[in-house]
C-alpha cells in the first residue's frame, strides 16, 4: 500500500486551516494524511477533528521548536497566522499585530525548512503600501510603518519563505463573505430599514467563503510541484456594493439598500481598528482592477470545482444572516 502524504495544517481549529483538514478529510482518493496542529489539544474543537480521523498535536506559532515537531515527516504544511487573536494588554505591549505575524511566519519558515517540508502554503495578502506609497492619503499606522498592517505584515513576510528557501505557494486570499454574520452586514436604520454600509463606493469587491480557501489549498498541495514558487489569488465573487445589496434582499426577503460610508466617516467611527478597517476598504476600491483582475473566477474554480459564488454561499447561510439582522 502507497504511504499517505501527511500534510500538517497550522491553524486547524480556525476557519482557513478548518476548512483545509475537513478537505483531507473529506477525500475518497485517501492519497492524503492529515496533521492538525493546535496550542491545545484538549479543546472541544480538537477533540472533533481528532474523532473525525485527523492527527492531533499541539504546536504554538511562537514556538520555533515545537513548529519543528509538528512539522517532521510531513510532506506538505499549510501556515496562517491570525492577526485577529485576542490578546493581553501584556501582549499588546509587548509588540504589535504585524510585528507578532512576521515573527510567527519567520518561525514557521525556519521551521519547514529545517523539517524538510516539500511544499509549503503561505496564506498571505497584499501589501497595500505598493498601492498607496509615501502618501498621506490615509493614515499610516504602527508608528508609520504600514497602511493596512494586517495586508502589509503578511505580504511582507512572503519574503522570508523565500529567504528560507522553503518550497512555497504564496495563497492570497480575500474578504469572507463569512463576515457578514459576524458584524458587517446589514444594520437597521433608525426607522427600522436595513442599509449595507460598507465603504466600497462604487466598486467590485472579491469575496470568498472561508471554506473554499481550505478546499482551495488542498487542491494546489494535489497538483503536486505544478505551484512552487507562484502566487494563487483566490475569490468565489466579484460584486459592487449594490450588487451585494441586491442579493441580500433577495435572501433575506426585505430591501437592503446600500448607504455607504465614506472611508473618514468610517475610520472616525472610533471602534478598534476602524481606521486600519477603512483604510482597507479604501484600498480594495482605489485598487479594485488590479485586486480583482489578479483573482481569475474561472481559474480559482479549476482548482476547487465545488467553489461558491455569492449566492450560493446565501443560500446555505439564509438563517444565519436572517438571525444576524433582527
Amino acid at each position: 500500500m502507497t504511504e499517505r502524504k501527511l500534510i500538517a495544517v497550522v491553524g486547524a481549529t480556525g476557519s482557513q486551516g478548518g476548512g483545509l483538514v475537513r478537505a483531507i478529510l473529506d477525500d475518497a482518493s485517501g492519497t492524503y494524511a492529515v496533521r492538525a496542529l493546535t496550542r491545545s489539544a484538549k479543546s472541544a474543537s480538537a477533540q472533533a477533528l481528532a474523532a473525525a480521523g485527523a492527527e492531533v498535536v499541539e504546536a504554538d506559532l511562537d514556538d520555533e521548536a515545537s513548529l519543528r515537531k509538528a512539522f517532521e515527516g510531513a510532506h506538505g504544511a499549510f501556515v496562517v497566522t491570525n492577526y485577529w487573536v485576542t490578546r493581553t494588554p501584556a501582549e499588546e505591549a509587548a509588540r504589535t499585530r504585524a510585528e507578532m505575524e512576521l515573527q510567527q511566519a519567520e518561525n514557521a519558515a525556519r521551521a519547514a525548512k529545517d523539517a524538510g517540508v516539500a511544499h509549503v502554503i503561505w496564506s498571505t495578502l497584499e501589501d497595500t503600501r505598493l498601492h498607496f506609497g509615501e502618501t498621506d492619503r490615509v493614515p499610516s499606522l504602527d508608528d508609520g510603518r504600514y497602511k493596512v498592517p494586517h495586508f502589509d505584515a503578511k505580504g511582507e513576510a512572503d519574503e522570508l519563505f523565500t529567504k528560507y528557501g522553503v518550497p512555497s505557494t504564496f495563497l492570497r486570499t480575500t474578504w469572507y463573505y463569512d463576515g457578514l454574520t459576524q458584524g458587517l452586514g446589514p444594520v437597521r436604520d433608525e426607522s427600522g430599514k436595513l442599509v449595507f454600509t460598507l465603504p466600497l463606493a462604487d466598486q467590485p469587491l472579491a469575496g470568498i467563503a472561508v471554506e473554499d480557501i481550505g478546499r482551495t489549498a488542498f487542491a494546489i498541495f494535489q497538483r503536486g510541484d505544478e505551484f512552487i514558487g507562484r502566487t494563487v489569488s483566490i475569490a468565489g465573487d466579484h460584486l459592487t456594493g449594490v450588487q451585494l445589496a441586491a442579493a441580500l434582499t433577495n435572501t433575506l426577503g426585505e430591501e437592503v439598500t446600500y448607504q455607504p460610508y465614506t472611508w473618514d466617516e468610517y475610520r472616525a467611527l472610533g471602534f478598534p481598528m476602524a481606521v486600519e478597517i477603512a483604510n482597507m476598504f479604501q484600498y480594495y476600491a482605489e485598487n479594485a482592477d488590479q485586486f480583482t483582475g489578479d483573482r481569475d473566477l474561472a481559474a480559482v474554480r479549476d482548482l476547487n470545482p465545488r467553489l461558491q459564488s455569492f449566492k450560493m454561499w446565501l443560500d446555505l447561510h439564509k438563517d444565519e444572516l436572517k438571525a444576524a439582522v433582527q
